[in-house]
């Protein structure tokens, strides 16, 4: 496991959600969800809050677990999100444009932590041996 990667997932992860909960245009905006002028609706900023709470607490879990099952636990959470906003996102957003940058952001948020999981997969038992013989 890419422990390094998943960590730094983790906190810019954890970062976004905090900043997109006090400012819901930072998502609103590249997503299409503002008005003519570029407003955010307040509907629309009550509805966002949620999900960057979401995502601030599943970013602290990967930035903080610690390592084994409970930062894999942590990143499948994430991977989970990533892909699943990556499907809603894609069959909901108004503008064809905005659904596609959408599903490119989330599914590249996913396949980072994804990459993590499987980093050091390749190198095996042998792997862990000689890791465990350098320390």
């Amino acid at each position: 496991m890419g422990v390094g990667v998943l960590r730094a997932v983790g906190v810019a992860t954890a970062v976004y959600g905090v900043a997109v909960a006090a400012w819901p245009t930072l998502l609103a905006r590249p997503s299409g969800l503002v008005d003519g002028e570029g407003e955010v609706a307040e509907a629309t900023g009550i509805s966002l809050r949620p999900l960057a709470w979401r995502d601030a607490a599943s970013g602290v879990a990967m930035a903080v677990a610690p390592e084994g099952e409970a930062l894999r636990t942590a990143a499948l959470l994430r991977v989970a999100a990533d892909f699943g906003d990556a499907l809603l996102l894609g069959a909901t957003l108004p503008d064809r444009d905005k659904r596609m940058k959408a599903v490119a952001v989330s599914v590249g948020w996913g396949a980072l932590s994804v990459l993590g999981l499987y980093a050091d997969a390749g190198r095996g038992r042998r792997g862990k041996r000689e890791r465990r013989r350098l320390r």
